[in-house]
């Protein structure tokens, strides 16, 4: 008997039966979302392993088919081969399609050969990704290779400003062995000695398992300039030279502080430098110039990533980007005078800096003793660089980028912060005293000095440069004045510079005591000058009050770092240090001649540990610049050590060459 269904229950069981039907799609559209999202998250879980160089991973995300077509070893060596050959990162996904489980994306990717974009399709089985070659790229095929095709990029030269080379390409050569020729293992005490290696790093070299007897081995590389070195290789059976193209530096050591020097990289440098080309082989610039313009500099190799078939030939082309060498850096550098400075003190510990008042250009930038930056290049031997480092002298020491006691030439900026402030009167006599205290209250310490001119008026005080003078003049013109005269200058301040500098400093605490009030106004006390901002400060004498922000890389824009002095101020200034120069008792009369006018400060910074110690030793100093206009310069030098010397003298006669070569050019 059928079943009789009243309209009532018809009705009903057609509620209950929509009900289950609209549970029923919205359960099967569930399964379908749930199951695209999860196929998706296969898909980028699967990218993101690639990311992190799971590989082992990755071999466990794939399907039990794929797996039977691809052992792990083999999926993993060739994954990571490709994917880290061509430098891939920055993976981006987007899932485009999905029809029965098969997904249609694209793939974005940085490389080697610049940005990858393609896409792709795929198929997920239960959670597991269906994997094949084309998977890597849609072209690839299990016979075919991914061929990577560097073009390295040439590095920038660094030049100085009429073009002359201080850094660029240059040739070396390449020393290595064949073995087919050796004489055997017999020659390799020698060949050590020669190479500055060992027999044993030798041995360890020529056993390699790919070596053939006609196989160029290479074990280091030499200067190419070497003739000695080069004749005594050669004369070794089985010895081969090679050329090759270096980082060369033409002036060695009479640059190398600047200019900087380059090393291979580091694990560190990689992981910092990441996707900007860097390799193990790569070198980077370590200080100076080559460090602080590495980017701009280096440029940017080219690379083709291209698809080959077993024989070799080309399939296709992934991606090609074309190099872009690295930019010159011009220098504001004169290297004839930074060539003369550097001569001119080479066996002493010293900095010099060279300026044009006008413009903040620096015309020179020399630190001695020095070190040779093509060493760098060539490598050390551990004997060598240990050398180096021991050095007493400290030539790795970068001595313009430091601070120093600044002695007597902080006395015409005392001097000039007196005028600015109307606290100091240039015509008063203070009175010559060989020796003085303000009071009985400074106990036994007393300002002493060698000569004591009558009247003592600041010129007077300028040109014989007279302690006692500058010690009273800072009591006159006050902690206040002083510290606000300091603050004018840019002391304690960051020096705005390419090169990274000390910068100068003076402890406003100690100006409580009037005892470092005095003794700061003749440049003891607690100040300590870095030779770059002592010639900004005595290039604004030159240059109507205007200190010029100092720089070494040239540009057609320069700007006024600081303004600390009027003209009135600083022509009072210059007048008085022209008398240094021109009167016969001026301690820079050395300089004196009939060709051009100078103006000049010496000083003697002392370092001792008491006002009685005699054992310290004394900074020489000394700060000279040209007046003609037409030919502006300011030179400052520093010399380590010039007690019994000479002092500063040694100084000024050190710097007569240099400067005048150069004014007369």
């Amino acid at each position: 008997m059928g079943v009789v269904y009243t309209n009532r229950n018809r009705k009903k069981y057609i509620a209950i039966g929509g009900l289950v039907a609209i549970v029923v799609i919205v359960a099967v559209v569930l399964f379908f979302l749930l199951s695209g999202n999860n196929n998706e998250s296969t898909l980028k879980n699967f990218y993101a392993q690639i990311s992190e160089k799971k590989y082992e991973d990755m071999y466990n995300s794939l399907s039990s088919e794929s797996q039977k077509s691809y052992d792990q070893q083999t999926f993993v060596e060739r994954n990571q081969n490709i994917y880290e050959g061509i430098e891939a990162s920055n993976f981006q996904i987007e899932v485009t399609d999905e029809t029965d489980n098969e997904l249609t994306y694209n793939v974005k990717m940085n490389t080697i050969a610049g940005e990858v974009t393609f896409e792709n399709k795929t198929t997920i089985e239960d959670g597991k990704i269906v994997w094949d070659d084309s998977f890597i790229f849609p072209d690839l095929t299990q016979n075919d290779r991914v061929r990577v095709s560097e073009d390295e990029a040439i590095r920038g030269q660094i030049l100085d400003r009429n073009g002359k080379m201080l850094a660029g390409q240059g040739e070396a050569y390449s020393v290595g062995l064949v073995r087919g020729k050796l004489n055997g293992e017999n020659d390799y005490d020698q060949l050590a000695e020669l190479l500055g290696l060992t027999k044993e790093s030798i041995q360890k070299t020529m056993s390699a398992s790919w070596i053939q007897d006609d196989s160029f081995v290479p074990l280091t590389t030499i200067p190419s300039t070497d003739t000695q070195l080069e004749n005594q290789l050669l004369q070794i059976p089985g010895v081969q030279l090679n050329t090759v193209e270096v980082r060369t530096y033409p002036y060695g050591e009479v640059t190398s502080h600047l200019t900087g020097y380059m090393q291979q990289v580091t694990a560190e440098d990689l992981e910092k430098h990441q996707g900007e080309g860097y390799t193990e082989t790569s070198m980077i610039g370590r200080s100076g110039i080559e460090a602080a313009y590495e980017k701009q500099l280096k440029g940017t190799n080219g690379a083709t990533i291209s698809i080959v078939d077993e024989n070799g030939s080309t399939k296709s082309t992934v991606a090609t980007q074309e190099k872009q060498d690295g930019q010159d850096i011009t220098l504001t550098i004169d290297i004839d005078l930074q060539r003369d400075l550097y001569n001119a003190f080479d066996e002493d510990q010293s900095a010099s800096v060279a300026m044009n008042p006008t413009n903040g250009e620096v015309l020179a930038l020399v630190s001695t003793p020095s070190f040779d930056s093509n060493d760098f290049i060539y490598g050390f031997s551990t004997e060598e660089w240990d050398d180096l480092n021991n050095d007493e002298d400290q030539p790795l020491t970068n001595r313009f980028r430091a601070t120093w006691v600044p002695g007597s030439t902080m006395k015409s900026i005392t001097a000039a912060i007196g005028l600015e402030t109307d606290s100091l009167d240039a015509s008063k006599d203070f009175g010559a005293e060989m020796k003085w205290q303000k009071d009985s209250s400074w106990g036994d310490y007393f300002v002493t000095t060698l000569h004591a001119p009558n009247p003592n008026n600041l010129r007077n005080a300028l040109i014989y440069s007279d302690n006692v003078y500058f010690a009273k003049a800072a009591l006159e013109i006050g902690k206040d004045n002083l510290e606000k005269g300091y603050k004018s200058l840019m002391i304690g301040e960051d020096i705005p510079f390419e090169l990274a500098l000390t910068k100068s400093q003076y402890t406003s605490d100690s100006f409580d005591d009037e005892i470092l009030i005095a003794d700061s106004g003749y440049g003891q006390g607690q100040i300590l000058m870095n030779p770059v901002q002592m010639t900004s400060i005595y290039s604004s004498f030159m240059n109507d009050g205007k200190m010029m922000t100092p720089h070494v890389v040239k540009s057609t824009e320069t700007s006024v770092w600081a303004e600390p002095f009027s003209k009135e101020t600083t022509d009072e200034i210059k007048s008085d240090l022209i008398q240094v120069v021109e009167d016969n008792n001026g301690t820079a009369y050395a300089l004196n001649n009939s060709q051009y006018q100078l103006a000049a400060k010496t000083g003697t910074g002392e370092i001792k540990d008491s006002q009685d110690d005699t054992t310290g030793t004394e900074l020489g100093w000394l700060s000279v610049a040209s007046t003609d206009s037409s030919k502006p310069i300011v030179i400052t030098t520093m010399v380590e050590d010039v007690k019994g010397r000479g002092g500063s003298n040694y100084v000024v006669n050190g710097v007569k060459q240099p400067l005048m070569s150069y004014l007369q050019k």
